[in-house]
């Protein structure tokens, strides 16, 4: 089981295979790093696409040019479109997003006739977090992507949750389902939801986890809660997966912990035919390597 993201990365490079990573409008010196890291470490080769000067630019002197394929084009939108191209046509295994923006990147993922994204598939995002007061990593669903998740893409959520959790070694995830409050109210939508989605995990509809919720952080994570409370979960205070209600606390909740809370994260877009890594342009170089790491670990099962 990988229970550090440093273990991941270990993983990555002891696997013996290099994964094809083309990197949009790749001019970001933390992106560099992190690709030159992962390069150094064996474990990618990597189609850096963009400002062929600015992206010499940040390359070290002492960092042979020739272990590199830099592909010159300016324009971010058109560099967006090759990156994806490249993947689409099976030229890259993963696609990686630069120094430009979310919705220009995810314009070009999104196209219906040349994007990575199945018809009628729901493209969200999970990411699994290293916290250092937490006893393990924690994976959270959605930080990027689905801004209020209707009950179908909750699924989608838990469905793609459960399976990257399952590639770190973690055979039924425990899943919880986050609110302010631990009752099912009329006046919340995402408690009516979760009650669903129980009975719908119950049943067998939704496989291979434990789920339970409406609960708040507490509830999912303290086991000291749940007594305090008098309530009784199957998760025991001990989840691996928060599924949050909307983009606005999920992003709030993870930010909070790379600013304040020393954490790092490895993330993916889910949905998609092959792995897309999407990244506030403010991550630092370690969370961008290990998103790299965890793209490599995907890859293998697409």
């Amino acid at each position: 089981m990988i229970t550090k993201l440093k273990e991941l990365a270990e993983k990555a490079k002891n696997s013996g295979k290099k994964t094809r990573i083309a990197v949009a409008v790749a001019e970001d010196n933390n992106t560099i790093n992190a690709i030159l890291n992962a390069v150094q470490e064996g474990f990618i080769v990597p189609y850096l696409i963009g400002n062929a000067i600015k992206i010499r630019e940040l390359i070290p002197s002492d960092i042979a040019l020739n272990r590199l394929e830099i592909i010159n084009i300016t324009e971010p939108a058109k560099a967006v479109k090759e990156a994806v191209r490249m993947v689409r046509n099976n030229e890259a295994d993963v696609l990686m997003k630069g120094l430009v923006g979310t919705d220009t990147f995810l314009k070009a993922v999104l196209d219906k006739e040349q994007g990575l994204l199945p018809p009628k598939a729901v493209m969200s995002y999970t990411c699994a977090l290293e916290i250092p007061k937490y006893r393990k990593l924690l994976f959270v669903s959605d930080t990027a992507v689905l801004i209020n998740p209707d009950l179908d893409q909750k699924i989608a959520m838990i469905n793609y949750s459960v399976a990257m959790a399952r590639r770190f070694g973690i055979e039924k995830p425990k899943v919880a389902l986050i609110s302010a409050t631990e009752k099912v109210m009329p006046s919340m939508q995402e408690t009516l939801d979760y009650a669903l989605l129980c009975k719908m995990a119950e049943r067998g509809q939704i496989k291979n986890c434990l789920v339970d919720g409406p609960m708040d952080i507490f509830l999912a994570c303290d086991p000291e809660s749940l007594a305090i409370k008098g309530i009784q979960s199957p998760l025991a205070g001990d989840a691996d997966i928060l599924i949050f209600p909307n983009l606005e606390s999920a992003n709030s909740f993870y930010k909070g912990l790379m600013l304040f809370g020393e954490g790092e994260l490895a993330g993916l877009i889910c949905g998609t035919t092959k792995p897309v890594i999407v990244m506030s342009r403010s991550e630092s170089e370690k969370s961008k390597y290990y998103c790299i790491a965890l793209s490599c670990l995907m890859a293998e099962e697409k």
